[in-house]
């Protein structure tokens, strides 16, 4: 049996581009997911930066992309986001503005007809789409590949006996999505993820799930080793088209695959900025998000119930 200090683990699959390298970046995602957790609950994230090793990246964009990204780009805006506490009026204002609601029935439209997918006007939604499809057409084994890096940490996680968090950021929450489909059907391999974290997940776009593995089945449609699956969305991610993911895979809860899923977008916002303005979609605004520190805090504590964590989730400014 392990212990207290390793019994929980962290497993996290960042989405699509280059990413810095591996252990650059795990450092800057782990410094946000800490702060998240400081704003909620200060005592837990003392406790948690006692244990930076309960974090583990899967670090797929190298081979996928073949590239690495600077990490000087980031730390500046990484600074600015973990100096605020939240959402100020304009973070608010931006992702409520009107402007998205022509772009979400457009993007609506090539979820339904994807010949109209190259028509897309916004560069990084088509940019994710294109690179999903890229993953499923799995050239060169490019998809088996980034899912067995996956796979092989989380078989160590589970044989050890940890309680295990994954969180799957975009395009990496349909990786992990496989990957645990995978673990259940083709490698029939035992044990179940605490919980699954998707956070800016297009998994509940019918685009993807004409593709994910064994949707499209009869049997051995879902994976079966998620225990509960909590999905947060942020207002104005274009890449999380639809928010809401359980209308769509709660016969995993029916067939008995999974305890629970919960969707959680209404007041969600990310508050990354660069040098381009507000995005939504960015791994480090979701970590330092109060609903997202509120579900890792909960679960850390082995607390199934986030409303039971103890701060409060404060109004973000701008919303009554």
């Amino acid at each position: 049996m392990t212990d207290a200090s390793t019994k929980n683990k962290i497993l996290l699959v960042p989405g699509k581009n280059p990413k810095p390298q591996p252990e650059a970046h795990r450092a800057l995602l782990w410094r946000c997911l800490l702060r998240g957790v400081e704003l909620v609950n200060p005592v837990l994230a003392h406790n948690l930066a006692a244990n930076p090793d309960c974090l583990e990246l899967v670090g797929w964009n190298s081979i996928y992309y073949g590239e690495i990204k600077p990490i000087e780009e980031d730390i500046p805006w990484i600074d600015l986001l973990c100096q605020k506490t939240g959402p100020d009026a304009r973070d608010v204002r931006e992702a409520l503005s009107w402007r998205h609601r022509p772009a979400r029935l457009f993007y609506g439209l090539a979820d339904l007809f994807p010949a109209l997918i190259p028509l897309l006007p916004d560069p990084a939604v088509k940019s994710a789409v294109l690179e999903t499809e890229r993953y499923f057409q799995n050239q060169n084994r490019i998809a088996t590949r980034v899912r067995a890096l996956i796979k092989d940490p989380l078989r160590r996680m589970l044989d050890d006996g940890d309680r295990v968090l994954v969180i799957g950021h975009s395009l990496g929450s349909v990786i992990a999505y496989d990957a645990l489909w995978e673990l259940t059907h083709v490698d029939r391999f035992p044990g179940k993820v605490d919980l699954f974290l998707t956070i800016g997940s297009p998994l509940g776009m019918r685009f993807i799930q004409k593709r994910i593995l064994g949707f499209r089945q009869q049997e051995h449609r879902f994976p079966c080793n998620i225990r509960r699956w909590v999905n947060i969305a942020a207002h104005g991610d274009l890449t999380a088209l639809d928010p809401e993911i359980r209308n769509d895979f709660l016969p995993m809860v029916e067939q008995g695959c999974a305890e629970s899923i919960e969707d959680r977008h209404r007041g969600v916002f990310n508050y990354f900025r660069n040098e381009q303005g507000l995005n939504e979609h960015r791994s480090y605004g979701y970590l330092v998000e109060q609903h997202v520190a509120r579900a890792i805090a909960a679960w850390w504590e082995g607390n199934g119930d986030m409303e039971q964590v103890r701060a409060p989730l404060a109004s973000p400014a701008g919303i009554a």
